[in-house]
C-alpha cells in the first residue's frame, strides 16, 4: 500500500503521524511510505531519519495526498486540506467530527474512508488510540493551569502546592476517566487538594482506592458542581462521551459564582467542551477571560510536547496502521472489531451514530 504522512498544518501543531521507527515497520513489509518534507522536524525527527528507513520524502502536502492511498495524520484535516482528500483515500487520524459540522460535511463530500483514532474501541470499552493523548493532556492540564493561576497572567496568584504555613490550592476535576485521573495524579503530586467528580461510582471507587488521601471523590451533579466551584482555584474539564459532543457541566451563569482569577482548563474542547463558555484556542493565543475567569481551551494540548506525544501516539497506532496496510481497510475492519468501531464515514455516509446525532442527521446503514 502507498501510505502518506503529511506535515500537520494546524496552528502550532508539531506532532507527526508516524515516527521513523513506525515507517521502518511499514517499509520492511514492502509498503511505500511518502513523508512530507520537514513533517517530523517539530517532533525531533529529520528527513534523513525517514530516508534512512526507506521513506520517500516529498516537498509538498499536495504531492503526499496525490501519491498515497492511506493518509496517517495526527489532527483532523483543516480547510486547506479538504481539496486534497479524494474518494480513494483512507484517512486515519483524530477527527472529532461531532465538534465540527464543516469538517463533517467536507469529509462526506470527499467520499473518503474516515477512520477516527478516538472511536477505535476495545471490547472492555477502552479507547486505545485516545488514551495516550488523554494521558498527556490530563497531565498538561495541571501544568498549564498552575501557570495561568499566576497573577501576572490574570490568575488568582495561588501556588497549587502551597508552602509551610499556607494551605495548598484547590483543584476540581470533572470526569474520572483517563484525563481526570492523570490530572488528579499531577495535582496531587504538587501537593494540591483535589476533588474529582464523576457519575460512574465504579470509577470513583477506583480513584478512591489508588489516590492519596488529599484526593477526594464526589458524585457529579449540578448541585455539587455549583457548590465546589465557589472555592476551587483550578477547574479541569475532562469529560468524554465517545464520539459525541461533551455535556455542558459548567454553564455561563456559574462563572459569577467563581472567585476572580479562577482558571478553567477544558480538555474536552476537541469534543465541543464541557464548559459552556469554551471556545477553541491555540498555543499561540491560549487564554481568554470572561467574568474575571481565565479560560484555557487549547484544542491540541499534546502538540506542545510533540516529542513525547508523537512517540506515545505511534506506539498505539502502528499495529492498526499495519493491519490496514497489510490487509486493506475492508479486511482489516472485518477481522478487528475494535478497529471497525473507528469507521466514522464511508462513501459519503455517516456510519457512527453519535456523529449524526450531534447534528440531528440520520445514520446510513453500511
Amino acid at each position: 500500500m502507498k501510505i502518506g504522512v503529511p506535515k500537520e498544518i494546524k496552528n502550532n501543531e508539531s506532532r507527526v503521524g508516524m515516527t521513523p521507527a513506525g515507517v521502518f515497520e511499514l517499509t520492511k513489509k514492502d509498503h511505500i511510505v511518502f513523508v512530507q518534507k520537514d513533517a517530523g522536524f517539530g517532533s525531533g525527527f529529520f528527513d534523513q531519519d525517514y530516508k534512512d528507513v526507506g521513506a520517500i520524502v516529498l516537498d509538498t502536502i499536495e504531492e503526499v495526498y496525490t501519491s498515497s492511498e492511506m493518509i496517517v495524520k495526527v489532527k483532523e484535516p483543516i480547510a486547506e486540506e479538504y481539496p486534497f482528500i479524494k474518494s480513494h483515500h483512507v484517512v486515519f487520524t483524530y477527527f472529532h467530527f461531532a465538534s465540527s459540522e464543516p469538517l463533517t460535511k467536507a469529509m462526506l463530500k470527499s467520499k473518503a474512508v474516515c477512520i477516527a483514532y478516538e472511536t477505535v474501541e476495545d471490547s472492555d470499552g477502552s479507547l486505545p488510540l485516545l488514551t495516550p493523548m488523554s494521558e498527556v493532556a490530563g497531565r498538561m492540564a495541571i501544568q498549564q493551569g498552575a501557570k495561568y493561576l499566576e497573577k501576572p497572567i490574570k490568575g488568582r496568584g495561588v501556588l497549587l502546592g502551597g508552602v509551610p504555613g499556607v494551605p495548598p490550592g484547590k483543584v476540581l476535576v470533572l470526569g474520572a476517566g483517563t484525563v481526570g485521573i492523570q490530572a488528579a495524579k499531577m495535582a496531587a503530586g504538587l501537593g494540591a487538594h483535589v476533588t474529582i467528580m464523576d457519575i460512574n461510582m465504579k470509577q470513583l471507587r477506583y480513584v478512591n482506592d489508588v489516590m492519596p488521601s488529599h484526593v477526594v471523590t464526589e458524585f457529579s451533579s449540578e448541585y455539587n458542581i455549583r457548590k465546589r466551584i465557589k472555592d476551587h482555584d483550578l477547574i479541569i474539564g475532562g469529560v468524554l462521551v465517545k464520539g459525541a459532543k461533551a455535556p455542558k457541566l459548567v454553564t455561563r451563569d456559574m462563572l459569577i459564582e467563581m472567585r476572580p482569577g479562577t482558571v478553567l482548563v477544558d480538555v474536552a474542547v476537541d469534543q465541543g467542551g464541557c464548559i459552556e463558555t469554551t471556545k477553541a484556542t491555540t498555543h499561540e493565543d491560549p487564554t481568554y477571560v470572561i467574568d474575571d475567569v481565565v479560560h484555557y481551551c487549547v484544542a491540541n494540548m499534546p502538540g506542545a510536547v510533540p516529542y513525547t506525544s508523537t512517540l506515545a501516539l505511534t506506539n498505539v497506532t502502528l499495529p492498526y496502521v499495519l493491519k490496514l496496510a497489510n490487509l486493506g481497510w475492508r479486511n482489516a475492519l472485518s477481522k478487528d472489531k475494535a478497529l471497525a468501531k473507528g469507521l466514522n464515514i464511508i462513501d459519503g455516509k455517516i456510519v457512527y451514530e453519535e456523529i449524526a446525532e450531534a447534528f440531528n442527521w440520520s445514520v446510513e446503514a453500511m
